[in-house]
């Protein structure tokens, strides 16, 4: 059986200027642009990056959005700048992390913004927290047992995951992040250094394991309807990692969500269709912000 590392603790190069919390027994990075205004908002909004990902995806939105709201973005445990820690990966353990994370920085409701799997963690945090959350948006949600490739299944046998995640990490990126993409101009130089840095650092590939092992969403999906915030759904059309039938599943599912869909765009409508889909956002959150507020 191969045994994995995890990681506890400052990871190799870590920027001086990242903020850190220790939160539900790891040490979190997240920005909070109410550290560089100073600025009181009326309303929060929060972003949660997806799987093998981290904060630095949502970095063309985030100047935009804190015009008018105060943003917080993190690295969800296991991914980024936060710690790799043995323990709990799954997408509850993850909502638990965001909502205590928001406790300790004052926010008492915010709105969640989530891309991918990302969502999962949105969605089970709406399920355990209704209160404190005002409003959902999801790119490209990654939510559904149905989504979950063999290789996610296979994964979860002890010594087999082991085996195949320790291949899965030699690939390149390019390899990786072909599928993401419709439009191949996206998959940068820049994108691919930041991928390779992301998941080659201590602990990633355990970690990514264990939130693989995590997704067990054949246990809280039929709960999804239950879910009563509005929610705009962000999909892009030529997706093949999130496919567009499952967000017209989730759309028929909660009570009160819209589905977008946007042409020649994939799994990315944050960086593909980045000025439509920045726009469709900022009017769903001012007026998801009014209803709230009248």
């Amino acid at each position: 059986m191969g045994i994995l590392s995890f990681h506890k603790g400052p990871l190799p190069g870590e920027p001086r200027s990242a903020h850190f919390l220790d939160v539900e027994g790891a040490r979190v990075r997240y920005l909070d642009t109410a550290h560089t205004t100073g600025e009181a908002k009326p309303s929060t909004v929060v972003l949660l990056h997806g799987f093998a990902s981290s904060s630095d995806i949502w970095a063309s939105i985030i100047p935009p959005l804190a015009a008018k709201h105060r943003v917080i973005a993190l690295d969800l445990k296991g991914f980024g700048w936060t710690d790799r820690p043995r323990g709990d990966y799954s997408p509850e353990a993850q909502a638990a992390l965001v909502l205590k994370l928001l406790e300790l920085r004052g926010v008492e409701r915010a709105a969640l913004v989530a891309h991918s799997w990302g969502s999962s963690v949105a969605l089970a945090a709406a399920m355990r927290a209704p209160e404190r959350v005002t409003s959902l948006a999801l790119f490209d949600a990654w939510v559904y047992e149905a989504q979950l490739p063999h290789f996610f299944h296979w994964a979860r046998a002890e010594g087999v995951g082991e085996a195949m995640f320790g291949l899965f990490y030699q690939q390149s990126p390019e390899m990786r992040v072909g599928l993401a993409f419709h439009d191949p101009k996206f998959i940068t130089p820049q994108l691919l250094a930041r991928m390779h840095a992301n998941m080659t650092k201590p602990g990633t590939t355990a970690a990514a394991l264990a939130a693989v092992r995590g997704q067990r969403f054949h246990r809280v999906e039929r709960f999804y309807r239950n879910i009563e915030q509005p929610t705009l759904l962000l999909w892009g059309r030529e997706d093949r990692v999130s496919t567009l039938p499952y967000g017209e599943r989730l759309a028929r599912e909660l009570p009160d969500a819209k589905l977008v869909v946007y042409p020649a765009c994939g799994h990315f409508p944050m960086i593909e269709a980045r000025d439509a889909s920045l726009r469709d956002l900022e009017e769903f959150l001012a007026r998801t912000d009014r209803s709230t507020q009248s």
